[in-house]
């Protein structure tokens, strides 16, 4: 089973390439920004909801024909995973992966979801694609085991970790308004047990630039969670994103970006540069040049 929403706010229940409008019935109303399905998961409700839907009586839509939001559009928290393939710190000539570094936040208002648009902040900063695997926490917790951890897991989803290449920490580098595209849809754990050996691949401009499977992961999803949640403690609707390969590169005004999963299907934004601007010229940047005279 896979869940979806639409841009008018609309929750779907997709099973069988067959989608269902489940809206009418959600329990609690869908959030002004959290998209239909975060009120279920911030309650714990989205499983007995699911389990509960006679889909025979809700009305068939074309997919093809509807467009899709973020499942999520505001995740509580979004945890992300630096450095988690071997041959990214190699191609970025890190010293350390996320074992050293650690997890960071990004903003939760970064969300985007299928074919929104991915706003490119400088003109003469790269921003770089970054395809990964995402994990939507079911069920929350404080230090889960590695043992326990898929039990946590609701679901799996496709993102884009856009990044900017500049000096300031990760998380703000990553957080930008449309950095975070997350979709299509989730795929329910019941129809993906294990995330643990997919292929990932990511296009920009046609152009073929991520190839690798999620069996490469340094710290696999178990461990990642394990880890979280000796951090922090992780609540349902909660996402994680898992790292990237290697592959990234820049992306510029009119590029299509997608990223594909095997199990999953393909996340597509496209990328824009209108309302960029000189780096030097962001809010700040005089502060910074008088303190460094």
């Amino acid at each position: 089973m896979k869940i979806a929403a639409t841009k008018d706010n609309r929750a779907l229940v997709i099973v069988a390439d067959r989608a269902y409008d489940v809206t009418g019935a959600l329990p609690l109303p869908p959030a002004r920004h959290g998209g239909p399905w975060l009120p279920l998961f911030e309650e714990e409700m989205i499983d007995s909801f699911l389990d509960s839907l006679q889909l025979d009586q809700f009305e068939q839509v074309d997919l093809a024909s509807t467009p899709l939001a973020a499942p999520i559009a505001r995740p509580g928290k979004i945890i992300a995973a630096p450095v988690n393939y071997i041959d990214h710190k190699i191609e970025m000539s890190e010293q350390k992966t996320i074992a050293e570094y650690g997890v960071f936040l990004k903003a939760n208002t970064s969300v985007i979801g299928e074919g929104d648009t991915v706003e490119i902040p400088y003109h003469d900063k790269r921003t770089d694609q970054e395809g990964e695997l995402a994990v939507v926490i079911g069920r929350g917790g404080r230090h889960i085991s590695r043992e326990d951890a898929l039990d946590h897991v609701f679901g799996y989803t496709a993102s884009l970790d856009m990044t900017v290449r500049s000096t300031e920490d990760r998380s703000t580098r990553k957080s930008y308004d449309t950095f975070t595209p997350i979709g299509p849809w989730i795929v329910r754990t019941d129809e993906l047990p294990d995330a643990g050996n997919l292929a990932l691949q990511s296009h920009v401009d046609g152009e073929l630039r991520q190839d690798t499977n999620t069996s490469e992961l340094i710290f696999d999803v178990p461990q990642l969670i394990a880890y979280a949640s000796s951090v922090m403690t992780l609540c349902p609707g909660d996402v994680i994103v898992t790292g990237t390969p290697a592959g990234v590169g820049p992306i510029k005004d009119g590029s299509p970006v997608s990223v594909t999963i095997e199990g999953i299907g393909t996340l597509s934004v496209v990328a824009s540069a209108s309302n960029a601007i000189a780096y030097a010229d962001r809010p700040g940047a005089q502060v910074l040049i008088e303190t460094t005279k």
